[in-house]
């Protein structure tokens, strides 16, 4: 069994509310648009880290992380992108690498918006986390935790941060 937090769209910002959720898991997954290496480097420190690169984070960035990345963990086929749209209406650069081989659980960021939908079509699970910095136009800050337990997914929560506009101080 594993723990996993599981956030996008930092933008380089993070707080102590989102450290002191990623210490409790076993993994931190990122979905893209970390912001900086230092806010890799932080999120790294405190457990391991998985994650894309976004639109927005530069070389350094891109050359350690992989704009798709693909893994097995406790029997679960994960695939995390962070332009990867939605059920039916997939990112074309995606669409085919889902069709040809379905993960079991689909993770992207980029839009803001948190969704946990099922994807009958493709027998997938697809999780956008939301925003977890304050950059951008969603209202709330949101990050999800899960466990992943013999390639099932349990005990998913949604995790809120406060409104993007009232917010701690900053450790990242």
């Amino acid at each position: 069994m594993k723990k996993i937090v599981l956030l996008s769209d930092t933008h380089g910002y993070l707080d102590d509310s989102i450290i002191e959720h990623a210490s409790n898991a076993d993994e931190i997954w990122h979905a893209g648009d970390i912001g900086n290496l230092e806010t890799a480097d932080r999120l790294a420190s405190i457990k391991p880290l998985r994650a894309v690169y976004g639109n927005i984070d530069d070389s350094k960035l891109r050359v350690i992380y992989p704009l798709n990345n693909r893994f097995m963990l406790e029997g679960l086929d994960v695939l995390m992108t962070h332009i990867g749209g939605y059920p039916g209406k997939y990112n074309p650069a995606i669409k085919k690498e889902i069709k040809l081989r379905p993960p079991q659980l689909f993770i992207s960021g980029h839009s803001h918006i948190l969704r946990v939908i099922k994807d009958p079509a493709n027998h997938l699970l697809h999780i956008n986390p939301g925003a977890a910095g304050v950059h951008g136009f969603h209202k709330m800050r949101t990050m999800i935790r899960f466990e992943i337990n013999n390639g099932k997914i349990e005990k998913l929560d949604v995790i809120e941060l406060g409104l993007r506009g009232v917010l701690p101080q900053a450790v990242c």
